[in-house]
């Protein structure tokens, strides 16, 4: 009878210590994430006029004299700091359009698809909403605008492809020398732009990524290409 009733009870603890375990786990594994290099935290240093940090999300605005009605939401790749995208957003709002950055839970945006919600209504001057991001950055934001078409412009898609049909135009970049992208998943998409010689983490700032192919361009030159086709994918939707 002792027994009988120890069973659930002994049941009952290495469930506690298997769940304390795996909770443990993950949280070991997030603190393994690739962090910005110091070319990001240089871009954040020097444009303290342009960049405005918040609680979840970094604003990179454009210069005054510009018409900032365009506004661009941006999900970091996986188990990227979200800072380590600030050269590329940088370079975007030198162009007119106000970047908003966001910060995700764990670096991880399948813990957030839908942070996008709470940034429209800080933004009135926005009047064209694009909304993008890299590799798994990306996945989420088209995850997102399945349901959020009637807010958005267009979708960007950076070292990415669409989880899903989304009724809304698309741009997608990758790299030619991205091997963790599986490309025959943008066989829907309709403005694909490859840059010869790019890779997977060139997007962002944050070194080597472990399983991508090596580039033979610069990350700069990367994302000075990238940067122009996003501009003029923006010019033709915003017309």
């Amino acid at each position: 009878m002792k027994n009988k009733c120890k069973k659930p009870l002994i049941i009952s603890l290495l469930t506690l210590v298997l769940l304390i375990i795996l909770i443990g786990g993950f949280y070991i594994s997030t603190l393994n994430f690739y962090r910005a290099e110091d070319n990001a935290i240089q871009v954040l240093a020097v444009n303290i006029d342009t960049i405005d940090r918040r609680d979840n999300i970094m604003v990179f605005y454009p210069e005054k004299q510009m018409n900032c009605n365009t506004g661009l939401i941006f999900y970091p790749g996986g188990k990227v700091e979200n800072i380590a995208y600030a050269p590329l957003l940088e370079k975007l709002a030198q162009n007119g359009i106000t970047c908003i950055l966001v910060k995700m839970p764990y670096n991880l945006a399948v813990f957030d698809v839908n942070a996008a919600d709470s940034i429209y209504n800080e933004f009135p001057e926005i009047k064209n909403w694009f909304i993008g991001g890299h590799s798994l950055g990306g996945a989420m934001a088209s995850s997102y605008v399945e349901k959020n078409t009637d807010k958005l412009k267009g979708l960007i898609l950076l070292g990415a492809y669409p989880v899903n049909n989304v009724d809304i135009p698309t741009l997608a970049i990758y790299g030619s020398e991205d091997i963790k992208l599986e490309k025959t998943k943008l066989a829907n998409v309709d403005n694909i732009v490859e840059i010869v010689g790019g890779n997977h983490a060139y997007f962002g700032d944050y070194g080597d990524q472990k399983g991508d192919g090596k580039a033979y361009i610069s990350r700069n030159e990367q994302q000075a290409q990238t940067v122009d086709s996003i501009i003029n994918f923006i010019n033709i939707i915003r017309q």
